[in-house]
């Protein structure tokens, strides 16, 4: 049944990895929006189940309200300056009171604010608006900026990968054993040496200097230090209704949203750091 799962997991990636690195390098801008901003709202379908809605008129209207989100970020005048910085300031805020919420958990603690179907919706656009925001946001004004965009989702793929094999050879502490006890601390350290290793490489590939190959490596595992929490959050919430996955979407994957929960949190991070950081060498 596992070696089932994992040819799954291979032929899904193998046949999306393509189609997605070819739309990040050839769409336009707002193409590149309007495709992401569709995965966006796939992910806001699922993630109304995870609200509790079960009924489909309220989950529609939840991808609705999403859709007429994005719409308006979009449309936003000051989007293209500082719109999606303010994003992204507020989505890393958002995911340091997530952390709070996991380490309660944890501990057997209750959480109160997830008792509300509307702070859990809340927490659903603050999970996916901002990291849309982030990359449309970096492919359009960044230079080399669909690199930028491709880098990340690399990393993370790599790090995905590096994290599930050392988890399944490796994996004796688990990391969260409430929230996501599949995942081991093993596994993380497996992921963050993928990603290492992969930044490494990169920067040799493009003649980085020391100092451009630390700058690198340090946004490298930032970025995927993050990733991890985006996917136990999830798990928190997936935990509450008593769900495995968000979906069956993807064979081998689950849902939307269990494709892209990594990449919620890592991609305001990794927004913040190309705006602050000298990755022009891209």
């Amino acid at each position: 049944m596992r070696g089932t799962n994992l040819a799954q997991r291979i032929v899904t990636a193998a046949l999306l990895a393509p189609l997605v690195v070819l739309g990040v390098l050839l769409l336009p801008n707002r193409y590149f929006a309007l495709a992401f901003g569709v995965v966006v709202l796939v992910s806001a379908w699922e993630w109304a189940a995870l609200v509790g809605w079960s009924h489909w008129a309220r989950r529609t209207t939840y991808v609705l309200g999403t859709g007429l989100l994005l719409y308006g970020v979009f449309q936003w005048d000051a989007f293209a300056t500082h719109g999606w910085l303010l994003l992204s300031i507020a989505a890393l805020v958002w995911w340091c009171v997530a952390l709070g919420w996991v380490v309660r958990f944890e501990q057997g603690m209750a959480i109160e604010p997830l008792d509300s179907a509307g702070v859990r919706a809340l927490a659903g656009w603050l999970i996916l608006l901002p990291p849309w925001g982030a990359l449309v946001a970096i492919h359009q004004h960044a230079e080399a900026g669909p690199i930028l965009v491709i880098l990340l989702m690399v990393l993370i793929w790599g790090a995905d990968s590096g994290a599930y094999f050392a988890g399944k050879r490796f994996g004796k502490r688990r990391l969260s054993p409430r929230t996501s006890p599949g995942k081991s601390w093993e596994g993380v350290f497996g992921g963050l040496l993928t990603a290492g290793l992969m930044a490494i490489g990169i920067g040799f590939f493009a003649r980085l200097s020391l100092a451009q190959g630390i700058v690198l490596v340090a946004l490298s595992l930032g970025s995927i230090l993050l990733s991890v929490l985006g996917d136990v959050t999830e798990s928190l919430f997936k935990r509450r209704v008593g769900v495995k996955d968000s979906g069956q979407l993807l064979p081998g994957h689950g849902g939307m949203l269990d494709r892209i929960d990594s990449l919620t949190a890592a991609a305001p991070f990794f927004a913040l750091a190309v705006y602050t950081a000298d990755l022009s060498y891209f």
